[in-house]
């Protein structure tokens, strides 16, 4: 994607507000508001290959009439989205809160309207540039967050492309990264300093996603939430990150994650067991003239595939699952101003020592071929085909999609 279009994505998703990313500026005495957003909407056909059983699959076969294919009328990964950020400088601070709303552009319910809108940021910022800034309220998570905002299909579909009216996709998530979600938190981020930020923030201590597979998800109360298990402090997330400037210009960042967790360990619901969730990342992004390259890299303990904490513990051994993964992509702008990209993601998961489930997935991958045309200053047109498999010891799960559509920024 070009600078400005970059911006844009950066801007929708985070509400960075600045000159350089605003969307309709309005001065309103000490504050200046700032309105952003974008609407997206791609149609989708989606072609799926057999259905057999794999627990975690990102492809998942035929639907349940036995269709093996679908279209439908979605959002992409970047839901459509519509923030108000405010700035204003007291006292030698700077001040800011932001808060957004993501309606939905279709669903499958009988009136069309069935599907909630999203709330996914509602937030204050203060600080200086001297010593730093501070950040309170729920924004999108540290941990994979770069993953997410440098992966091509923001401005796009990737996968989950099947489902038809679904509030979005899922992009990269669970073929390359897990999903960083978006979290309550009270974030402190350093001064820049020549380049060199850090972030370290404690989050929310959220229902993590359901272990699953083998032995039978246990009973569940209210104690454990829906998913048979609870946080029992606050989690905690950082990230470093070098930025540099010139003819190569570029970032590198690390970031990581830990939860513990307690969870019921059989179904009658009367034990309990306690673990670390534990993950890192590695990542870099790179351009030179009109050539864009991206690498990232994760691995963890106990945070399972796709969601944080989905399939990350087996109850019959009562230990851990090892995962990881990433992706790599490239990008080029021909002369017409259109980029054109590839990126191949894969996540992998390991049973436990002495599990054996043939069931669990072993990984997700997923090849995406596209192309982003900016018809205009704020409007791009996108085409992508994504290649979806899901792979355990003995099944395999395949779905290939093509989704036209444009996506609109302000």
């Amino acid at each position: 994607m070009n600078n400005k279009i970059k911006l844009a994505v950066a801007g929708a998703v985070l509400s960075a507000a600045s000159v350089a990313n605003a969307g309709i500026v309005i001065p309103a005495g000490d504050w200046t508001i700032d309105i952003n957003g974008n609407v997206n909407a791609f149609a989708n056909w989606t072609n799926n290959d057999k259905s057999e059983t794999v627990t975690g699959a990102i492809a998942t076969g035929e639907d349940t009439a036995g269709e093996d294919n679908t279209q439908g009328i979605n959002t992409g990964l970047l839901p459509a989205w519509l923030g108000f950020t405010g700035t204003t400088r007291q006292n030698d601070v700077d001040v800011s809160f932001t808060i957004s709303f993501q309606p939905n552009v279709s669903d499958n319910g009988f009136a069309g309207d069935a599907n909630t809108p999203l709330n996914r940021q509602a937030f204050v910022t203060f600080g200086d540039k001297s010593w730093g800034t501070v950040k309170l309220g729920k924004d999108l998570g540290i941990f994979a967050g770069q993953a997410i905002l440098n992966d091509m299909t923001l401005l796009g579909v990737g996968g989950g492309a099947g489902n038809s009216g679904g509030a979005t996709t899922l992009g990269g998530i669970g073929t390359g990264y897990i999903y960083p979600a978006w979290k309550g938190q009270i974030a402190y981020t350093t001064p820049n300093m020549n380049g060199l930020e850090a972030t370290i923030a404690i989050t929310n201590p959220n229902q993590l996603g359901q272990q699953g597979a083998s032995n039978a998800t246990p009973t569940v109360s209210t104690t454990y939430g829906a998913n048979g298990l609870y946080q029992d402090r606050f989690g905690v997330e950082g990230q470093v990150q070098y930025s540099w400037t010139g003819d190569v210009a570029g970032k590198v960042w690390s970031s990581f994650a830990s939860y513990d967790v307690t969870t019921q360990t059989n179904v009658a619901g009367t034990t309990d067991d306690s673990y670390t969730a534990t993950v890192y990342d590695i990542g870099a992004a790179v351009t030179s003239g009109n050539l864009g390259l991206v690498g990232y890299y994760y691995n963890g303990e106990g945070v399972g595939t796709t969601l944080m904490g989905l399939h990350g513990y087996d109850h019959g051994t009562d230990k851990k699952r090892d995962s990881d993964g990433g992706y790599v992509q490239a990008t080029y702008v021909i002369p017409t101003g259109t980029k054109l990209g590839v990126a191949y993601g894969r996540s992998n998961l390991d049973t436990a020592s002495g599990e054996n489930d043939s069931t669990l997935v072993e990984d997700n991958t997923r090849w995406t071929v596209g192309a982003y045309h900016p018809l205009t200053k704020h409007l791009n047109l996108v085409a992508e085909y994504n290649a979806v498999e899901a792979e355990n010891q003995t099944n395999k799960n395949q779905a290939d999609s093509i989704s036209l559509g444009a996506i609109l920024f302000f």
